[in-house]
């Protein structure tokens, strides 16, 4: 094999770090109390892991986000969990930053469903319906914000919603959860 040939192994992970490496780095420096370089092991570590266990990425068995962001936090309770066992070393306030309860963490990855979502809409979409329901404004507020006539902001609020519904459903969440 030559030096720019790659395996498929390799072009997992690499297809993983680049669909979520950086959602799931921000995920687990929130987790670890904002040490960036523990984050790092631990968004390594979990893409280690997805390698081994190919078979939970299989996108029938649900969202590979999901699984990759509960591996991750199962990594830093464990690492908290051997922290504790051992007496204390530099920081013991890393645990806090941990969800308080199951709910949180699916609050949390909701939350990224929902922003991979709207990301994937196109840019005129997003931006009314960051003006009109994010920041609050009205129709007449918003089209002079965006520099468009109120009808368009109307008709575009529609055809997002629309679609914002059907990628929604796509990823199996329903709207009435997600909003």
């Amino acid at each position: 094999m030559s030096p720019s040939e790659t395996t498929p192994d390799e072009d997992l992970v690499r297809e993983l770090y680049v669909q979520h490496g950086s959602a799931l780095f921000g995920y687990v420096l929130r987790l670890v109390g904002g040490d960036r370089q523990r984050a790092e092991d631990v968004v390594q570590e979990t893409l280690l892991r997805a390698w081994r266990h190919r078979e939970a990425l299989d996108p029938a068995r649900g969202s590979p986000r999901m699984w990759l962001a509960t591996v991750a936090r199962n990594i830093v309770v464990d690492g908290e969990r051997a922290r504790r066992a051992r007496p204390t070393e530099v920081r013991e306030d890393a645990l806090h930053a941990l969800p308080a309860e199951d709910g949180d963490l699916d609050r949390a990855m909701l939350s990224w469903e929902v922003l991979d979502v709207l990301a994937a809409l196109a840019p005129h979409h997003r931006e009314v319906l960051l003006e009109v329901y994010y920041r609050g404004h009205s129709v007449a507020e918003a089209a002079a914000r965006l520099g468009v006539p109120p009808g368009t902001v109307k008709s575009r609020t529609y055809y997002a919603l629309r679609q914002l519904r059907l990628l929604l459903e796509e990823r199996g969440i329903t709207p009435e959860v997600a909003l």
